[in-house]
């Protein structure tokens, strides 16, 4: 972790991590504004990208929250996707390094999450409704449910800071005993782990809304594809 105060304004201080994460939400937002623009300006080629990113995105919160959610829930999710895979993929850049190799950053992602949980639960069945399934099947399990909200906040943060400060401290060390030899496979692993992480660390959101969002509801959601196996 990288906790060096890179930058001051007056009280106000960034990290290295602070700042990278401030330059994917720049990119992010620069990206949606680009592809607005070509929109309106019947361009085939980012729209056409875009379409597809928006339909597989679509297709897999469907899948686990339901068409009834799905609007509401795709949002947010495909936000943390696009972030997450961006910053991951930062890495690449000489000079570099992706905020997610911090824990800072990680846990930031996780309590958003978090209360992002709550927030969509609270929604779909009321503050009351919501609530009350904590206390079910027996007001005994509740510490329990408790005990399960904070580890799996703690185990989403860890392991996303885990994996992405794994594989670059082992692309580090493999560059330096082989030198610039084998650049290209290094590449093509770095792009493939910032897929795979981002993917599951948005499925892990995804199912966690889910859940919540099936808690206090007279329905079941349509299962999670964890469930069907």
């Amino acid at each position: 972790m990288n906790n060096v105060i890179v930058w001051q304004f007056h009280r106000l201080a960034f990290t290295e991590p602070m700042l990278l994460s401030l330059c994917v939400s720049a990119c992010l937002v620069a990206l949606a504004l680009a592809l607005r623009h070509a929109i309106t300006r019947d361009d085939e080629g980012l729209p056409l990208a875009g379409e597809m990113a928006y339909q597989l995105m679509h297709d897999a919160v469907e899948e686990v929250v339901g068409a009834n959610y799905v609007e509401r829930v795709l949002p947010f999710v495909g936000t943390l996707w696009l972030f997450i895979l961006l910053a991951n993929l930062l890495g690449l850049v000489p000079g570099l390094l992706s905020p997610t190799r911090d824990l800072s950053v990680t846990s930031a992602l996780a309590v958003i999450v978090f209360a992002a949980v709550h927030v969509f639960g609270i929604r779909a069945s009321g503050w009351k409704a919501y609530l009350r399934h904590y206390l079910a099947p027996t007001p005994m399990l509740l510490p329990f449910h408790l005990i399960s909200e904070f580890t799996r906040t703690i185990a989403l943060a860890i392991r996303l800071f885990g994996n992405m400060m794994s594989l670059e401290m082992a692309a580090m060390l493999v560059l330096l005993v082989a030198g610039l030899l084998v650049p290209v496979p290094l590449l093509l692993l770095h792009v493939v782990e910032a897929l795979v992480q981002a993917y599951i660390f948005g499925m892990l959101a995804l199912i966690y809304i889910g859940s919540a969002l099936e808690a206090g509801q007279p329905g079941p959601l349509a299962p999670s594809p964890l469930e069907e196996h």
